[in-house]
């Protein structure tokens, strides 16, 4: 358009219209004639401005990205402290599961054994008591624990009580250098005497030099004079090492403990001795040997009817 006398007042005119529809506007306030016509104007061009501007803010962009963020970071902890939960009950389930078996192997141990125990739990480890081998259980002289007597678990020999207070004890554990039981070995009856050797296998002298003795056989205890400290039949380990005699009156085994020393939790002190020496009973049965398998061989015999080659 050109700039002539005609459009210039055009647009003076334009001018004043748009002044006077702004003034009518903000004086009609809710009730303004140009109400619908601007809520109108919004639904068209609304979502069209919305898309520009999240098209050219980035500031806006960034500010809604960290409240969704937040938002989203905040029912992801939410999901994260209800797994751990779920975690946590499940583990404690568990443990209570490894507890429940612990405490089913161990009067089963007692039962084949014919020994009267009572049921206590380790609540320390050694380190109170000076440089010993020794675990702190919950149970003494008000549960009738006594000094010297025997303690296992489902697994066989875990020590022999030392020290005994009114709520609990001491226990001095096989391995142990201090330590030393009885022994006697499995179905040959071989009498001998473990020590222990810390977090190591148990070192047994067998009376007999010229015993017979292979890796694998087992030892129980033998027990002791009036059943203390230790009663008799009580699962010791199994050899692992037969070292040799060299003309010795005594023949040397290392033994590894049917007992983990380093994770005990549930344990029974041996209150009441078996009324007869159980041997071997108390020992569980061998796993049997794999049987071989049978192995078949094909031999592929020449057809009477094929002609040798010329």
């Amino acid at each position: 358009m050109r700039d002539t006398r005609e459009s210039r007042l055009l647009l003076v005119l334009l001018v004043a219209i748009a002044f006077a529809l702004i003034t009518v506007d903000i004086r009609g306030g809710e009730r303004s004639p140009l109400d619908g016509v601007r809520h109108a104007a919004a639904s068209v061009f609304g979502p069209v401005e919305k898309g520009v501007a999240s098209a050219v803010d980035p500031v806006g962009n960034a500010v809604a990205a960290v409240r969704d963020s937040d938002e989203r970071h905040n029912r992801i902890s939410a999901l994260e402290r209800e797994n751990t939960g779920l975690k946590q009950r499940l583990g404690s389930d568990d443990r209570n599961r490894g507890r429940a078996a612990e405490l089913d192997a161990m009067l089963k141990t007692a039962g084949r054994g014919q020994y009267g125990i009572k049921g206590a739990q380790v609540i320390a480890i050694g380190a109170a008591q000076g440089f010993s081998w020794t675990v702190t259980i919950d149970a003494g002289s008000r549960d009738g624990i006594k000094r010297d007597m025997t303690v296992l678990n489902g697994d066989g020999l875990v020590g022999r009580v030392t020290t005994v207070a009114r709520d609990t004890s001491t226990v001095l554990l096989a391995n142990d250098p201090k330590f030393t039981v009885g022994t006697r070995m499995e179905k040959s009856g071989e009498l001998g005497f473990a020590n222990g050797q810390g977090a190591g296998v148990l070192r047994v002298e067998l009376l007999n030099g010229k015993a017979v003795v292979r890796p694998g056989d087992r030892l129980v205890t033998f027990g002791s004079s009036r059943d203390k400290p230790f009663v008799p039949g009580v699962p010791v380990g199994e050899v692992t090492r037969v070292e040799p005699a060299g003309g010795s009156l005594t023949r040397t085994l290392q033994v590894r403990p049917f007992v983990g020393y380093s994770k005990l939790d549930i344990v029974g002190v041996v209150v009441e001795p078996p009324r007869t020496d159980p041997r071997d009973t108390v020992l569980p049965p061998k796993p049997e040997a794999p049987k071989p398998t049978p192995t078949v061989t094909v031999t592929v015999t020449p057809s009477a009817s094929a002609k040798p080659e010329d």
